[in-house]
C-alpha cells in the first residue's frame, strides 16, 4: 500500500466534473478520482478548515464515531473495478476494528476531518495513477538500464566460508 495526501481538488477541462487529487510522498503520481459536486465542496471545506454552523453529514459522521468512541484509523483505496474506485474505513472501537465499505469520496472527507491516513493498494496506483515528474521518472528507467547492464553472474553468486572445527 502507499500512502497519499489530498493534493487538491480540480475540475475536468471537457466535463467540468470535479477531481480530487491524491499524491504520493515522493509527488511523483498522482490519483485523480472523479467525485460529485457535494462531496467536493466537503473536502473542499476540510482542506480549507472551514467549519458550517450545522453539522453536514460528514461531520455528522464524525459526531457519532467521537460520541460512540470509536476512531477512524485509516482509509484504504482497494481497488479500481469498471472506472469505480472502492474504499474501506477502518474503525476502531476499544480492541475491536471494523472495516467499512464507502465511496472514496466520502472517505477522504472523513479523513480529512480526522487527520487519519489515505492508503491506496499499490495496483490501484499503478492502473490508474498519473506521473507528475516525468524527468524522475526517466532518469529511473535510465539509472536502472544502467544497473541491468552492468549486472555480472558472479553478483547473483553468494559465497560462503566455512572455518575449520578441529
Amino acid at each position: 500500500m502507499i500512502e497519499m495526501k489530498v493534493a487538491g481538488i480540480a475540475l475536468d477541462a471537457a466535463t467540468r466534473h470535479p477531481i480530487v487529487l491524491l499524491r504520493d510522498a515522493s509527488e511523483r503520481r498522482a490519483l485523480p478520482i472523479y467525485i460529485g459536486q457535494d462531496q467536493a465542496r466537503a473536502i473542499i471545506n476540510a482542506l480549507e478548515n472551514q467549519a458550517p454552523p450545522r453539522p453536514l453529514t460528514h461531520d455528522l459522521m464524525i459526531n457519532i464515531l467521537e460520541e460512540w468512541d470509536m476512531v477512524l484509523e485509516r482509509i484504504i483505496i482497494h481497488s479500481l473495478q469498471d472506472n469505480t474506485f472502492y474504499a474501506i474505513l477502518t474503525v476502531r472501537q476499544g480492541e475491536v476494528k471494523k472495516e467499512i465499505d464507502a465511496r472514496p469520496s466520502d472517505a477522504i472527507a472523513l479523513a480529512l476531518r480526522t487527520n487519519c491516513s489515505i492508503w491506496v493498494m499499490e495496483e490501484v496506483v499503478a492502473d490508474a495513477s498519473i506521473p507528475v515528474d516525468r524527468d524522475a521518472d526517466e532518469a529511473e528507467r535510465q539509472a536502472f538500464r544502467s544497473f541491468l547492464e552492468n549486472l555480472r553472474p558472479e553478483d547473483f553468486t553468494q559465497r560462503r566460508e566455512f572455518g575449520n572445527d578441529s
